[in-house]
């Protein structure tokens, strides 16, 4: 174990997390479990327990820590949850979410982000985290319903695969606006067959979700342009 790693990782923990408002004791558990730089290639290694995204490869990144603690405290896992997550990236989210809930089911709409994620969660030994390459805004309807679904890009609007994909009772957290380069996360409970309770969770600002429910390809595209 590097000593000074785990220090910065404890406090990451401290400070932007529990010195914020995250106070779900599994969350904070799951990442002190998680080595975040296990994520992110050599280079960016001691960049790993800033609260900033950094990035992947593919134009996508790594959410910073505080954003992926706040999406998933939110799901409200107890432990014992199906969860799909939309937008697998590196797969560090998956595993935070893989140290609460019994299974996940992550979908990558990159290949190679797919292929590296499902491998480096292999090699670090989680075997409750299940990796798909394909169209996120379509959900994964073979494993539904799940108790909590976690979309890491912003859409539009919510994708119905999406919302009737999920279990009653079950949350959905997903970043939605009309504009690619600023959202608001929002928080949908399914509380009956076709009624469903949204709350708003803040601002956030989060690539695009490319696909058939979500934004045109054309969006990433804009939105690096923009970068520039």
């Amino acid at each position: 174990m590097n000593d000074a790693i785990d220090l910065r990782r404890e406090r990451m923990v401290q400070q932007d997390l529990a010195g914020r408002d995250i106070t779900d004791p599994q969350v904070l558990r799951a990442f002190r479990t998680v080595a975040r730089d296990a994520f992110v290639s050599a280079d960016l290694a001691e960049f790993a327990y800033d609260d900033r995204p950094l990035p992947i490869g593919e134009n996508q990144t790594i959410s910073q820590p505080y954003v992926v603690a706040l999406m998933v405290a939110s799901l409200r896992l107890v432990g014992d949850e199906r969860v799909l997550e939309i937008g697998t990236g590196s797969g560090y989210a998956a595993a935070i979410l893989a140290c609460i809930a019994k299974d996940v089911f992550s979908v990558e709409r990159h290949a190679v982000l797919a292929d590296q994620a499902r491998a480096r969660l292999a090699t670090l030994g989680f075997t409750n985290i299940h990796v798909l390459h394909g169209d996120g805004t379509l959900g994964w309807p073979e494993h539904a319903p799940y108790d909590a679904i976690s979309v890491t890009a912003a859409a539009p609007e919510i994708p119905a695969p999406l919302l009737a994909q999920l279990a009653a009772g079950g949350r959905l957290v997903i970043p939605v606006g009309p504009d690619v380069y600023a959202q608001e996360l929002i928080r949908v409970t399914r509380v009956g067959p076709d009624d469903y309770r949204q709350e708003s969770l803040g601002g956030v600002r989060f690539v695009p979700l490319i696909g058939d429910k979500g934004w045109p390809s054309e969006a990433a595209t804009r939105r690096d342009l923009r970068r520039r």
